[in-house]
Parts: C-alpha cells; sequence; structure tokens
C-alpha cells in the first residue's frame, strides 16, 4: 500500500472520530443518536461490507418515531453526498439497499419520498468521482452503477405498489388493465436493461468483499424481478388474442429489450440466476407474438381493401344513378 493510500485511509479515520465526538457532544440527542448510528455502518479505511449488527441497529431506527425513522434517513443521505470517498459511498448504498429488503413501512416510506419531490435519480451519484488513484476511479463507477440499480429499484417498487422482496399475489394481477401488465413489464424490463451497464472494465474488484456482497444483493434483487416478469409475460400471452395490435408491439418491444439483456446480465451474474423456465417462456412468448402481430397487420389490410371496395361500389352505383349537368350540378338521368 503506497503511501499516499495510508495517509488518506488514516486521515478518513481521524475524520469519522472527529465526527463521532461531535455528535456525542451535540444537544441534539436523537439527531445524533441517528448520525453515529450511520457514522459507524459507513466508516473509512477498508472496502469490508457494514457488519451485521451495524446494519441491524441501522434498521432498528425504523423502529421507532416517524421522526427518529426520518432523521435516519437524512443522515445517511447526508453521509452519502458528502463524502468523496467510494468506499463510504458504496458503504452508504449498502446500508440505504438493506434498508429497502429489510427496513420496517415508516423506514422504506421516508426513503420513499426522499427528496419530497422524488424523481428518477434522487440519489444524485451520475457524476460521482473518486479521482484519489486507478483503483478508486474504478470503485466510483461501482457507486455510479449501484446507485442506479437503486434508483431502479424504487422505481419499481413506485409502479408495482409493492417492494421486490414482498410479491403480490399471482392472482391479483388478473383483474389488471392490459395498459397496465404493459407499464410494469416495462419498468421491471427497465431494471434489468440497467443491470446489464455493470463495470464490465473492472468485475476484478469482486474480489473485494464489499463490492461481492452488494453483487449477491443486486443478484437477489434480479431473481425477484425475473420471477415479477415470469408473472406478467404468462399473463399478457394468455391474453394475446385480445390484444389491440399497439399493445402486440409494445409487448414484443419489451421482450427484445429483455433479451437483449441477457448476455450483458451473464457477463456479471455468471451461472448465477440463469432461469431456463423464464427464458423459455421469453422464446416461445416472441414467437407467437411475431405470428399474431403479422395475423393482425393482415386482417387490418383486410379490413383497408373491404372498405375501399365498398366505397367504390358505392360511387359506381351513384355515377349510375346521376350524371353532371354542364352547370355543374349532379342530376337524375
Amino acid at each position: 500500500m503506497g503511501y499516499h493510500k495510508r495517509l488518506r485511509i488514516v486521515s478518513g479515520i481521524l475524520k469519522d472520530k472527529g465526527s463521532l465526538i461531535k455528535t456525542t457532544l451535540s444537544t441534539k440527542r436523537r439527531k445524533a443518536s441517528a448520525r453515529r448510528v450511520i457514522l459507524r455502518a459507513t466508516t473509512h479505511g477498508s472496502s469490508v461490507p457494514p457488519s451485521d449488527h451495524r446494519i441491524a441497529a441501522v434498521i432498528g431506527l425504523g423502529d421507532g418515531s416517524r421522526f427518529t425513522a426520518c432523521t435516519c434517513i437524512q443522515a445517511v443521505m447526508d453521509r452519502l453526498h458528502r463524502t468523496k470517498d467510494s468506499s463510504v459511498a458504496l458503504k452508504c448504498l449498502y446500508t440505504i439497499h438493506n434498508i429497502i429488503n429489510k427496513g420496517s413501512f415508516i423506514l422504506k416510506d421516508q426513503l420513499a419520498i426522499y427528496p419530497s419531490s422524488g424523481g428518477r435519480n434522487f440519489l444524485n451519484l451520475s457524476t460521482f468521482r473518486d479521482g484519489s488513484d486507478s483503483e478508486t476511479c474504478e470503485m466510483s463507477a461501482w457507486v455510479r452503477w449501484y446507485a442506479g440499480i437503486l434508483e431502479q429499484n424504487l422505481m419499481v417498487s413506485r409502479v408495482l405498489g409493492y417492494h421486490l422482496n414482498s410479491p403480490r399475489s399471482k392472482n391479483e394481477i388478473i383483474g389488471f388493465l392490459n395498459s397496465d401488465l404493459l407499464k410494469e413489464l416495462d419498468v421491471l424490463v427497465n431494471f434489468a436493461d440497467y443491470l446489464g451497464n455493470v463495470p464490465a472494465d473492472s468485475l476484478y474488484l469482486q474480489r473485494k468483499s464489499l463490492v461481492h456482497e452488494i453483487v449477491r444483493l443486486v443478484s437477489e434483487d434480479y431473481r425477484s424481478v425475473q420471477r415479477e416478469i415470469f408473472v406478467r409475460v404468462t399473463e399478457l400471452g394468455a391474453r394475446m388474442v385480445s390484444l389491440s395490435w399497439s399493445e402486440c408491439t409494445e409487448f414484443l418491444s419489451c421482450i427484445d429489450r429483455f433479451e437483449g439483456c441477457k448476455e450483458r446480465i451473464a457477463v456479471l451474474l455468471v451461472n448465477r440466476n440463469r432461469n431456463d423456465d423464464l427464458w423459455g417462456l421469453i422464446k416461445e412468448t416472441k414467437a407467437n407474438l411475431v405470428t399474431a402481430i403479422e395475423k393482425k397487420e393482415n386482417e387490418g389490410k383486410m379490413v383497408v381493401a373491404a372498405t375501399a371496395d365498398n366505397e367504390s361500389n358505392k360511387l359506381t352505383q351513384f355515377s349510375q344513378l346521376f350524371r353532371l349537368a354542364p352547370s355543374g350540378r349532379w342530376v337524375e338521368f
């Protein structure tokens, strides 16, 4: 380890100690307590994920009042947006991910409405960069990618109306409109599409336990996404005869995009989450959709041709009954 890197790590550790002392001396006890919990879960100095008991302490903040939950979310967001250290940023995102997966309703609710304006890029890390050395530059790419994954996760939750780790009963979607199912399928495929944008040039960083654990959590999310996609593709496939031409083309577009993610995702997950049943369903449904779209297009052409013939016959009958007089008016024969 180089001198500058050791100096940076020591400096970060000292900053953490100073911040912890500040929280101890603060008169705002509840806010200081929440901030202290977050600081201990997201320390400088290592690429090891927060321990289980540190994560449990964060999750425990959601068992109190709404104010405590709000303070927890504010503390982790402040920590995330103020740090320039890629490892600290990844630990903050990892903590947020655990809040999404394990947090109480009140904690998830506070996260879902942060900031009050919402939006697709609410974590606001698309320009994050830790330029301390070549490795931190590559870690920064993982920070940007992981932040995007969590944003996609929350977007899925907003559209579906529940979090990925608490799936809806398959029977509940039977009464959904086609447009609702297509909208949900679209946002699920968006998640898979973004997952495939993993920093492929620095996959070797998975040897770090923090990055390895992050990939494990994301893999679990993708497994849930696959399950939700399977349910919706099955239901829409059963309705194929009643789908309009535009609905069929939208459905096919989603399937094509999902297929386009497969190889890119495999680069990250290798043989994990292969789900051969899902890909078999996708292949079969795509073939049926292509046939259905061609059939509907041909039916549409036949309707247009029949309408044109009908109009032509009407014009012929009219010309047999009337003639155009020199005055420019139609008169009967």
